[in-house]
């Protein structure tokens, strides 16, 4: 990845704001991704995913023990103890053979001399008979985002019959904040056809929800499970500005970041790539303290490192 310079970042409108020096950590260990869905594996056989890892600090990392839950997966070649120089990026081969039908999910652990170690990156998939139906859901992951108390909000996901037709005799969420809507019981799904399903999150208390939907079917990775996550945020008249320098004028867009402590980690909250140096972040919380950080990225996609970081701190109710 070809460095890109970093620039400062100011909050404006009356909020609190630190600035911090240009490169928060010396060293930095990033995923990307930091989660794969292997899904349908047959039984017997195997599947390899390489996680892309890159140092965005400004010193060598040096990766020290990795370890792994999840007795279906394993680890590909990654001998130890592996150095990163900064701006490179390596790779970890991530190994998923299943031996037991249905689904499973597993994390794989790395200790390194970054100040925010370790880092956890999360895998799952399916374990399925040859030739057996079986019944795949899309997307594996439905991400609500912030939703504000008293309001919900309603995403599909995708329900299609693989190798045969598929029965879903029942179907159960694992919280009450996410509630399954559209189908009517029990149906069937023929080979190769699929049906939507709705998904209805109403968060009943401020923070991150999560759960899951199963469906229970004659599938052979039978409960079909969909992982839900939300976060509920409370009406709030208080909102923060942020605005930066454009840097060396390379950047075609630019994505902002936010924790809730100081070194991360850190969410991209931004929905689009944006070439405004503007942004209003809406969902904060009175009485809560934000770090906010921003990067550019240029007409290769390629993505800067952090920079500097702010702290906006909400005033209490």
């Amino acid at each position: 990845m070809v460095p890109m310079r970093s620039f400062p970042l100011v909050v404006i409108a009356g909020i609190l704001c630190c600035l911090a020096p240009a490169s928060a950590w010396a060293q930095k260990l990033q995923c990307n991704p930091c989660n794969h869905a292997f899904g349908k594996i047959q039984i017997g056989t195997s599947s390899s995913y390489s996680f892309q890892l890159s140092n965005t600090g400004n010193k060598t990392l040096s990766i020290s023990s990795k370890s792994k839950q999840g007795r279906a997966f394993s680890f590909g070649h990654f001998p130890l103890p592996v150095a990163i120089k900064p701006g490179a990026s390596i790779h970890l081969p991530v190994i998923f053979k299943p031996t037991a039908n249905g689904w499973t999910d597993g994390i794989v652990t790395l200790v390194s001399n970054d100040p925010s170690s370790p880092l956890k990156m999360h895998v799952q998939g399916t374990g399925v008979y040859p030739n057996s139906p079986g019944l795949g859901v899309t997307p594996t992951t439905l991400s609500f985002g912030n939703v504000t108390l008293g309001s919900n909000a309603s995403l599909q996901a995708t329900l299609t019959a693989s190798n045969a037709a598929v029965t879903i005799s029942s179907d159960q969420s694992t919280s009450s904040e996410f509630a399954i809507l559209g189908l009517h019981l029990p149906v069937t799904v023929s080979a190769g056809q699929s049906i939507s399903v709705t998904i209805k999150f109403t968060p009943n208390a401020s923070g991150t929800a999560s759960g899951k939907a199963g469906f229970v079917s004659n599938a052979a990775n039978s409960p079909t499970v969909e992982q839900l996550t939300g976060t509920g945020v409370v009406q709030s008249s208080h909102n923060v500005n942020l605005s930066w320098n454009p840097g060396d004028g390379s950047a075609v867009g630019y994505n902002v970041y936010r924790g809730t402590a100081n070194g991360g980690p850190y969410q991209e909250i931004n929905t689009a790539l944006d070439a405004s140096t503007n942004y209003t972040d809406y969902t904060v919380v009175s009485g809560a303290t934000y770090y906010y950080a921003t990067t550019a990225v240029n007409s290769q996609s390629q993505e800067s490192a952090y920079s500097n970081v702010v702290q906006a701190v909400i005033p209490s109710p």
